[in-house]
């Protein structure tokens, strides 16, 4: 009895990660479904309010590695308290700001924020639990994720119309500031790492599987941004510009049963459930290439396409939390500065194809992506995506013995 108790998961502790993973999503996203309201706030152009998503994302992407490096003998929930404190400022700036400058820097901060609370989360929740329920345990303080963005930024969307962006964003302080609370008397704290023990960033980087995991992310969330981005324009030419909105409800659905399923089953087929998702977004891709004038395939492209995205952030980031070991957290700063990276490619890469070339360009730019994709995780059996063990080929030393597990 005891040792089934001992082996649960620490549910309180996680769902609080994935609160902060639900509040960094909603800060960078909510200023999309509020742009002209903030427009007219601020005395701005539309176009300048939609910098405020592009000024967080530099935030996170500036930061993430720096900060993560130079605090990595700091304390983990104190840092932790420091990166949802950032949001708290952040958020409560925007709240009260007449100055579209003053609201930037507001978002900037913000950013870096993410930044740094997303190169902690994955190692925070792996050092929660033991060896073989790390990827379930990521899975759960990833849910955040998908919730913000299939029902936290249409909700968003809809409060502001109804009261205010103002009012948005000091609920998202307060969100913050409950979650200050939550962590402090529920999250577990743990030590920085001591200095012997600290790798600097280019021994990070060369770690065996450390790469094949940044590239396989810097191509799929590209292969996902180039689309995600200019789904309005795919759908108008299709003839579907009215159905946008229902159009992302269902692949918002689709991705967290994606994330469910990838929690289940990601501690014992982590690299069959990776080789899988970057299969079915191809076959979606392909899809969409053949027939993206089809209103039933475009659903039934854009539900697989969910579905295989859902999981995409808890496979990459358990992954190379396996692989980094104690370097997880300066690892995790790499993939969260590839994954922004991505996010920025996808709306520059996305716009070339768009403006020269067309929409139909979309299709076969994502399966070169997605077909470098599945030959890099094919080829890091080894190191990055490995096979479990007994597989031909595998690496026994690399993955965690299964005999012992306990289920919850």
């Amino acid at each position: 009895m005891s040792a089934v108790a001992d082996d649960r998961l620490p549910l309180v502790s996680l769902l609080a990660l994935a609160m902060a993973a639900f509040i960094t999503i909603l800060t960078e996203a909510l200023p999309a479904g509020l742009l002209p309201q903030m427009a007219q706030g601020l005395m701005v152009s539309e176009a300048w309010v939609g910098q405020t998503v592009t000024i967080y994302a530099i935030g996170s992407l500036v930061a993430a590695i720096p900060l993560t490096a130079a605090t990595q003998g700091v304390r983990r929930r104190p840092l932790l308290l420091a990166a949802i404190a950032g949001f708290v400022v952040a958020n409560t700036v925007t709240t009260f700001s007449g100055s579209y400058v003053l609201t930037m820097v507001a978002r900037f901060l913000a950013g870096v924020s993410a930044g740094l609370l997303w190169a902690l989360l994955a190692g925070y929740a792996a050092r929660m639990v033991p060896e073989h329920k790390k990827g379930r345990a990521i899975a759960i303080a990833m849910v955040g994720t998908p919730l913000a963005l299939s029902l936290g930024v249409p909700a968003g969307t809809f409060l502001g119309n109804l009261v205010g962006w103002r009012t948005c964003f000091g609920i998202m302080s307060a969100l913050a500031l409950v979650l200050m609370v939550w962590v402090r008397v529920q999250v577990p704290d743990f030590a920085g790492q001591a200095a012997g023990k600290r790798l600097p960033l280019g021994r990070v980087f060369t770690i065996a599987g450390v790469r094949p995991v940044l590239f396989v992310v810097l191509a799929f969330v590209l292969a996902h941004n180039i689309l995600y981005t200019y789904i309005a324009p795919f759908l108008a030419a299709a003839g579907m510009a009215e159905r946008t909105d229902l159009v992302l409800l269902v692949f918002g659905v689709t991705a967290l049963l994606g994330i469910w399923i990838v929690g289940v089953l990601i501690d014992r087929h982590l690299r069959a459930l990776t080789l899988a998702s970057t299969v079915v977004f191809g076959l979606s891709a392909l899809a969409l290439g053949v027939a993206g004038d089809a209103p039933a395939v475009v659903y039934a492209a854009v539900a697989a396409w969910g579905l295989a995205f859902g999981g995409a952030a808890t496979l990459f980031q358990t992954a190379l939390a396996k692989t980094a070991g104690e370097a997880a957290d300066v690892a995790q700063s790499m993939l969260v500065t590839a994954w922004n990276t991505a996010i920025a490619g996808g709306g520059i890469v996305g716009g070339v194809l768009l403006e020269r070339l067309g929409v139909g360009a979309f299709a076969p730019a994502l399966l070169v992506l997605l077909a470098a994709t599945l030959v890099v995780v094919w080829a890091a059996r080894r190191h990055g995506f490995p096979a479990p063990a007994g597989a031909a080929g595998s690496c026994p030393a690399t993955t965690p013995d299964r005999r012992t597990e306990v289920q919850p």
